[in-house]
């Protein structure tokens, strides 16, 4: 089993900051919280010793002196989430009853020291902050966090299959500022699988492997606003594996495939939410899975995960023709035990002159012409292959390998491919702290790139705290688009396994 000595550090650190720390008057300022949260706040947390500003960077990284300073979160993101109390790390930390709740993390907070005995705090203060967090966690003057600039704050959405959970991650903080349920059916999880955003900005589109609907999420309030029953397209009307969405880049108009044998693709038409179904294939696409078009959106790319080959296609009563990735006859199946590219994703560059598709079985990515279907170039990368995202201020593409082996850091595995687009050189081959990275997305305003790491696997690390959801809890690493360097160290820890990520605004 594998640890990853780190987080067991951050704990020790945590507690031991707790200790050898002089008693010091109660501070008599506010924090700018409202009054019954400043009341518990100051006299309970924000103290010498613990989490005020001489003490936060032993404590976890987490300063509570001011409203302001809490929102800043801590070594492990975000201490507290809008509305959203059952995945606020804070509560987890202050609760020491049941019923207020099954989630309990050590140490209990406050911490009692041989130095000085505190109290925990009572049911009656656990809920005066859980009511605080669910109402929205305001400021005294009952300002929301991140609730301003809504037509134009930067976001990052990252769909967390585990528990059906979207998260919406602030883009200039780079914490989760929301978490958004997506959940439809009482009877079991639907899985998350993809997510992307309007080329505008104004709506997120999300796609299920165990359920029947595409929904649409406005992205200003971020609540579901509408959806489509993809599944009715389907013998008895309900099922499929609504893998991967793709939203054109000039109409209002998205993609979603069927992952399946006999799978299919339809176009929907996103001011109606309406399928169109003059623009749905029959049930005759092998593993379909990822999506490109052309500009006009009138040209399609679906990769056929298993076999050698992706399908070109239109909507004019022409079969999908098939291009082979390796030169050899293209098929969409495996042909008995030889070795074939498994296309993953594909992507468009910026320019719509090329194509990069991800080999997942042959660890390369693949470059094709857009126009003449040819295969221009292959380019090694590390195992497993998946997720690619280009920047539109800098030549690059990134692409997770999830299981690439390479990466020397204790505990962790996978890396990210960095490739100038224009020249199909490596540019850099970041083996950070991740574990089975597989979303990530580039957010060109802020100069940074987020990598989620799915942390699926039964030995990858264990978390900094509990969740709301079983299982081994995943994160997002954030680094600079300049230097390709960490922002920080920080590992942003969220739900069980964030899997899809994508940017509210994708270029400047």
């Amino acid at each position: 089993m594998r640890r990853f000595l780190p987080i067991a550090i951050a704990t020790i650190s945590l507690v031991v900051s707790c200790v050898h720390q002089p008693k010091t008057a109660i501070n008599p300022v506010d924090g700018n919280y409202p009054a019954a949260v400043a009341q518990i706040v100051m006299n309970k947390c924000a103290i010498s010793g613990c989490h005020n500003a001489a003490s936060a960077q032993n404590a976890a990284g987490l300063c509570m002196d001011t409203w302001e300073q809490l929102l800043q979160g801590g070594n492990s993101g975000a201490e507290i989430i809008a509305f959203a109390p059952k995945y606020s790390p804070l509560l987890y930390f202050i609760n020491t009853d049941t019923t207020n709740g099954s989630i309990r993390a050590t140490p209990t907070m406050p911490l009692s020291t041989n130095g000085r005995q505190m109290q925990h705090l009572t049911k009656e203060e656990y809920n005066t902050i859980e009511h605080w967090i669910a109402a929205g966690a305001p400021d005294k003057n009952g300002k929301i966090p991140f609730a301003d600039n809504a037509d134009t704050r930067q976001k990052i959405y990252l769909v967390n299959q585990g528990c059906d959970l979207m998260s919406v991650i602030d883009g200039q903080s780079s914490l989760v500022m929301r978490y958004v349920s997506l959940a439809q059916n009482p009877f079991g999880s639907e899985t998350p699988h993809s997510v992307k955003v309007s080329p505008d900005g104004a709506y997120a589109y999300t796609s299920f492997l165990n359920g029947n609907f595409i929904r649409k999420m406005d992205t200003r309030t971020d609540r579901i606003t509408d959806s489509v029953n993809v599944g009715s397209l389907l013998p008895g009307g309900t099922g499929g594996a609504w893998n991967i969405v793709y939203h054109s880049p000039t109409t209002n108009e998205l993609m979603a495939t069927d992952w399946q044998g006999n799978g299919m693709a339809t176009v929907i038409n996103t001011s109606t939410m309406a399928i169109d179904r003059s623009k749905t294939t029959a049930n005759n696409l092998v593993s379909p899975h990822g999506v490109a078009s052309n500009l006009a959106f009138d040209t399609f790319f679906v990769t056929a995960q298993t076999g050698n080959a992706i399908y070109k296609f239109s909507f004019k009563g022409k079969l999908p023709k098939l291009l082979s990735l390796n030169g050899l006859p293209a098929a969409p199946t495996r042909p008995g035990s030889a070795t074939t590219p498994d296309p993953h994703e594909i992507m468009m560059t910026p320019d719509y002159e090329k194509m990069f598709i991800t080999c997942e079985s042959t660890n390369e990515v693949r470059v094709m012409n857009a126009h003449t279907d040819a295969i221009i170039d292959s380019i090694r990368t590390g195992a497993k292959p998946q997720e690619i995202a280009f920047s539109y201020t800098k030549p690059y593409v990134f692409i997770t390998c999830m299981e690439d082996e390479a990466n020397s850091r204790p505990g962790a595995k996978g890396s990210v491919y960095v490739i100038n687009y224009n020249t199909h050189e490596v540019v850099r081959v970041l083996y950070g702290d991740f574990y089975q990275p597989h979303g990530i997305a580039v957010d060109d305003r802020n100069g940074k790139f987020y990598v989620a790491s799915a942390n699926i696997l039964g030995d990858g690390p264990a978390p900094h705290h509990a969740t709301a959801c079983k299982g081994n809890a995943g994160w997002y690493s954030v680094y600079d688009l300049n230097t390709l360097a960490p922002v920080n160290n920080k590992r942003y820890q969220v739900t069980i396994a964030p899997y899809s990520a994508a940017p509210r605004f994708r270029t400047p």
